[in-house]
């Protein structure tokens, strides 16, 4: 475990809203990220990718910096215009 880690597990067991709210906008967070990450491994700009799905840049920029509320046909139709599959698993 590193420094960061520690501060985040001192920080949840000192404040519980922190360690309830903590690990849902982690998620979120890490689901942003890992599209970000795919679209620029396959190659694509936010113009390339938002016309593979009839958007706009902002709104690919959007998905990708706010990925709280998306939608799993988003997800789908995202990681599809990647040629990617998109695959949930549940924990």
């Amino acid at each position: 475990m590193d420094d960061l880690d520690r501060a985040i597990e001192k920080h949840k067991s000192i404040d519980p809203e922190f360690a309830e709210t903590f690990d849902k906008g982690y998620e979120e967070f890490k689901i942003g990220v890992l599209l970000k990450e795919a679209r620029k491994n396959a190659g694509f700009t936010l113009e390339v990718l938002a016309e593979k799905l009839n958007t706009r840049k902002s709104a690919i920029s959007g998905i990708e910096n706010h990925a709280d509320d998306i939608r799993l046909s988003t997800l789908y139709h995202y990681a599809e215009a990647l040629g990617k599959k998109l695959h949930v698993t549940i924990r």
